[in-house]
């Protein structure tokens, strides 16, 4: 019998009646689990967190919570087998793998690692010295972080079931609030599956952590000024959620990191010949094979020169036909489906808006090659390479196909490439790969407005680089516009989003004390 997804809501797993939806295989169509429609008591769900989980959190101090989530990290390490077998199922590789549930986990080690070294033994952060404000040196005034007395809401995508919740979970725990989890349908499953590892540890205070396997009715109605919302997914959802009357009435904080139209500049100094040429091929590569293109990070626009944009078609022409695509189990595969059905459908519609002012150079979105599953049956889909010698088409920056798919856009001027760049609204990343110091200067100089994070590559780095796509712990996660217009990770600064910053005036001696 198909298992029904559960809650965990109030100290406990509850499994709710009523119409339940399936979730699938992304491979082989098979019926994975089932989650339900309507899910338990989302007030009750809160208060509990708010009530219970935030009290027991507080308590501890920065370097006890630190320790809690050392060892929450090293517990689930040591399931990663059984996870790996669930991943599977969404269509994820092993390589996949290593970036969702490898990743997530190796967050909660790294703000574990930081926040033993950086923050105080205390349950209260200090934000700069202590300002004099009269003359006489007896009145004054410093800024504090104090946790929030709320729930951290986290809505996550269906592309990242367990990094896009560890990365939420990490800096709300160490910032002293509970974690209210909603994930997406589609890959629920695996997302249950670490929570209920999570919640077997023991390690969290009763109350710091609970999860709606259901749809989301009631949870934003029933927030409050003290609640916060992190959100990942798409940038109409976060429009919806930003605009609801209960979060601009209430003044619910809210941070949304959504889908963008990244991009990556190849320099004018590179020539085919160089070692660089092959690190742009091989990163717009990478970014349309992992996660079979499913990440919020992948390049979607590739700036080439003009001059040898033909030769960079061809390489990556010639690499995308070396992958073996099929059923992610089989150890051969390098990518797997498409998390869905509807997901491929959804994809394939947004490839047809984008021919508009495209052509194909590579692939076909309606056929692809596959081994070890059936291609009707699995979401399965080629590598899509377009071309647009308009480097302006108004299609190519504003719809976005989310799999494997990139387009090649022609430039001659860096005038022409930033200003072809910017008119994706915002991004998430850019990368520019280049050997030249002052074309890197001018390129960062003039995106950074538009981007949360740029990556320089060359030979000179990239051996240790860990490449356009993958967001790292200790840096930035959002960008402005389209991207959203928030921020993620970046270190312990990512804290502030779940606390409460406050001036505090009064003598210096009592200042010294808080």
């Amino acid at each position: 019998m198909t298992p029904i997804l559960q809650s965990f809501s109030q100290g406990r797993w509850q499994l709710t009646d009523g119409e339940t939806m399936p979730l699938v295989d992304a491979s082989t169509g098979e019926e994975v689990a089932r989650i339900p429609r309507v899910g338990p008591d989302v007030a009750a769900m809160l208060q509990f967190a708010r009530k219970i989980g935030g009290p027991e959190l507080r308590k501890l101090s920065f370097t006890q919570r630190a320790v809690i989530l050392k060892n929450l990290a090293k517990y689930l390490s040591g399931h990663l087998d059984e996870f790996a077998a669930i991943s599977v199922r969404t269509g994820a590789t092993r390589r996949d793998t290593a970036v969702d549930v490898d990743g997530g986990i190796g967050t909660v080690a790294v703000f574990a690692s930081k926040a033993t070294r950086e923050l105080p033994d205390s349950t209260i952060l200090q934000d700069g010295d202590i300002e004099l404000l009269g003359k006489g040196g007896t009145f004054g005034g410093k800024h504090i972080y104090s946790s929030k007395p709320g729930a951290a809401v986290q809505i996550n995508a269906f592309n990242f079931p367990v990094w896009g919740m560890l990365e939420k979970f990490a800096p709300a725990f160490l910032a002293g609030m509970p974690s209210v989890v909603k994930p997406a349908s589609q890959t629920a499953y695996l997302t249950e599956a670490v929570v209920r590892k999570i919640v077997d540890s023991g390690l969290l205070p009763e109350g710091t952590i609970s999860l709606l396997c259901a749809g989301p009715e009631g949870l934003i109605e029933n927030l409050t000024g003290q609640d916060t919302i992190s959100f990942t997914g798409s940038a109409g959802t976060a429009q919806a959620l930003r605009s609801h009357e209960v979060v601009t009435g209430r003044s619910v904080a809210f941070n949304a990191e959504a889908d963008s139209l990244n991009c990556s500049i190849l320099g004018t100094d590179i020539v085919p010949e160089d070692d660089e040429f092959d690190i742009y091929v091989d990163q717009i590569v990478n970014e349309m094979v992992i996660k079979a293109g499913q990440k919020c990070t992948a390049i979607r626009r590739a700036f080439v020169p003009v001059s040898i944009i033909d030769d960079v078609a061809e390489a990556i022409s010639a690499r995308l036909a070396e992958i073996i695509i099929g059923n992610p189990s089989d150890a051969g595969v390098q990518m797997g489906p498409l998390a869905s059905l509807g997901q491929r459908s959804e994809v394939r519609a947004n490839i047809q808006q984008l021919l508009g002012a495209s052509r194909v150079v590579f692939g076909n979105p309606e056929t692809v090659k596959i081994v070890g599953a059936d291609a009707q049956k699995g979401a399965f889909m080629s590598p899509i390479v377009l071309r647009s010698d308009d480097v302006f088409a108004s299609q190519i920056h504003s719809v976005e196909a989310f799999g494997p798919v990139c387009t090649l856009l022609p430039y001659q001027t860096f005038g022409e490439v930033i200003d072809a760049a910017v008119l994706g609204g915002g991004s998430l990343v850019g990368s520019i790969v280049t050997t030249d110091p002052a074309i890197a200067k001018v390129l960062v100089n003039s995106l950074a407005p538009w981007h949360g994070r740029l990556l320089v590559v060359d030979s000179s780095n990239v051996g240790e680089s860990t490449g356009h796509g993958i967001a790292m712990p200790q840096m930035l996660h959002g960008g402005p516009g389209r991207a959203g217009g928030g921020e993620e990770l970046g270190g312990l600064r990512s804290l502030s989003r779940y606390m409460q910053r406050t001036a505090i005036q009064g003598h210096p001696d009592f200042l010294k004390t808080v």
